[in-house]
């Protein structure tokens, strides 16, 4: 199980351990205050992954009792595909200025989308979450390692790392405190745990450098922001993206 990581040794979530040998957990059961990107986030999913392997359709609402398949593929619509398929009528032969004027016409939608794709996955201007100084770094492949770890005082000023929606606010992921997570394209999200008190809600919009939150200890044992940046699902080192 993959998650956020920056409890001490003696107090880590026990989502951050590592599975028993032998076993590999294929699904999540809902619990009161689990959301999709949480979920996801918990277990080191890319959420849109989860979404289509379980059929859940934006804006991804699920419900306590609820099981998540982890794993798999989406619904194929091969079937249905081709019974449509075998049904369509034989189109008949269109004069060449006809085709040609159609071609064009099928071709427009296609290039916008792919334009709207492109924008959705551009680069994101970092910035740092918190003042402090480093106290933990990020280290690939370690579950309690999965971001960097930013000493301060109770109350400092936590901030948004970039422009974003928060899609997480709350303290539902054992051992990581109050918690929120904010999404900032179809590629990237950033975490920010243990705070003391939370100051947006799910669904705010949040600019760069905006204080969205206050430094505290919620969840471990001193008071630090733990900040994390996930990459279609996976956890980088923040310091490769911070100025």
């Amino acid at each position: 199980m993959q998650a956020l990581s920056s409890c001490s040794s003696h107090k880590a979530p026990s989502s951050s351990l590592r599975q028993p040998p032998g076993i590999k957990i294929t699904h999540h059961t809902v619990s009161k205050g689990d959301t999709l990107y949480a979920i996801a986030w918990r277990y080191g999913k890319n959420f849109r992954q989860l979404a289509a392997i379980n059929g859940i359709p934006s804006p991804y609402k699920i419900y306590p009792g609820q099981r998540i398949k982890l794993s798999g593929s989406a619904p194929s619509k091969s079937v249905t595909s081709a019974a449509k398929k075998q049904k369509a009528p034989v189109a008949k032969a269109k004069p060449a200025a006809t085709q040609t004027t159609t071609a064009k016409k099928s071709l427009t939608p296609k290039v916008k989308r792919q334009t709207a794709s492109s924008s959705q996955k551009g680069s994101v201007r970092w910035r740092w979450p918190a003042k402090g100084k480093v106290i933990s770094h990020f280290r690939s492949g370690d579950p309690l390692r999965k971001g960097v770890d930013i000493a301060g005082e109770k109350g400092e000023a936590v901030l948004a790392a970039a422009d974003g929606t928060v899609i997480y606010a709350g303290s539902a992921l054992r051992g990581y405190g109050k918690l929120l997570i904010v999404k900032h394209n179809e590629v990237y999200l950033s975490a920010y745990a243990h705070n003391h008190r939370l100051l947006v809600k799910e669904g705010s919009r949040v600019k760069a450098g905006q204080r969205i939150a206050e430094l505290g200890s919620s969840g471990t044992d001193r008071d630090k922001l733990h900040f994390e940046i996930r990459k279609n699902g996976q956890p980088v080192d923040p310091l490769a993206y911070l100025p």
